[in-house]
């Protein structure tokens, strides 16, 4: 009878250790412009006692850990606190370091290890839909690099092929608004796409683990611009005239570096810019949109927001 009812006891605990397992999603920078926003976006989707975050800074996920989210410190440049802040995952979703390079990749297999030594079912990964090995923009060989590691993990792996931030138009277009001029260097067509769209998709994809093994294709609004079609739009939201002016790729380089712009950072700048007129970019695809349900942000709505600005 006793053994029987250990028996008992013991499966008990074992079914509630498994259901505590199957809700528990870390989410890494947590505290950042698309991790906070993935997070709002899974709360509406799953309990909040299913989600954790690992964060550098505690103290600013307080409001997270209010909504009964497990705050833990984690930092992917110290390991061991990755092994705390990830224990009992069953999906880590890794947002890409803001750092470049070798810097970037060691980051990046340093989260995924420890999301590996957890135990996760899948790792998750932002991503980026140029990701390539011989990409002339820095960090797309970054990613490359790190969805290699991934898949020799030998644990299920989603990698957010996600469009090119939106939010860089508006650094882009710098004081075209106020000079009628838009000056860069030659580009090519990208695929912008806004954080906040990327975020509901992936606080889907978190929800129904399992949609996407490898690379998603890309998650993308639904059409490429190139800065002529931005000058474009622009023009048509101010009323004024904004001329597409095309700069020489050194002269401009040297304008920034006059202008404060760490060399390097420059350097890194006009590789997007030569990325982009080799078409890096240019990919897009309905997949964002039919995991949406509804249309993605166009530049058009994003322009809009800019110019109407006090």
């Amino acid at each position: 009878m006793l053994s029987r009812l250990l028996t008992v006891i013991a499966s008990f605990c074992f079914h509630r250790y498994q259901t505590k397992r199957q809700t528990m999603i870390i989410i890494t920078g947590a505290t950042g412009r698309l991790g906070s926003q993935i997070v709002d976006r899974l709360l509406t989707r799953v309990p909040a006692d299913g989600v954790g975050v690992s964060v550098r800074d505690t103290g600013r996920a307080a409001g997270l850990a209010g909504r009964g989210v497990r705050v833990r410190h984690g930092d992917f440049i110290d390991p061991g606190s990755l092994t705390h802040a990830f224990e009992g995952a069953t999906q880590v979703l890794i947002v890409s370091t803001d750092r470049a390079g070798e810097e970037a990749v060691a980051q990046h297999i340093a989260a995924i290890d420890a999301a590996h030594d957890a135990g996760a079912r899948r790792i998750l990964y932002t991503s980026h839909q140029g990701a390539a090995e011989d990409s002339l923009f820095a960090p797309m060989p970054d990613h490359a690099a790190t969805e290699h590691h991934l898949s020799k993990t030998g644990t299920p792996f989603t990698a957010l092929r996600n469009g090119f931030y939106a939010d860089t138009v508006r650094h882009l277009l710098g004081r075209a608004l106020e000079t009628g001029e838009l000056v860069a260097p030659a580009d090519g067509p990208i695929s912008w796409t806004t954080h906040s769209d990327l975020a509901e998709a992936a606080a889907i994809i978190l929800a129904d683990p399992g949609r996407f093994d490898g690379p998603t294709p890309p998650l993308t609004a639904p059409e490429a611009l190139d800065l002529a079609d931005i000058a474009g739009i622009a023009t048509e939201l101010t009323g004024r005239a904004i001329r597409r002016v095309v700069a020489d790729d050194a002269a401009w380089t040297a304008t920034m570096i006059g202008n404060g712009v760490p060399e390097d950072q420059a350097n890194m700048l006009l590789g997007m810019f030569r990325a982009a007129r080799r078409g890096e970019f240019a990919a897009t695809g309905p997949e964002l949109e039919n995991l949406l349900q509804h249309p993605a942000t166009s530049v058009h709505s994003v322009l809009k927001g800019l110019t109407t600005q006090p």
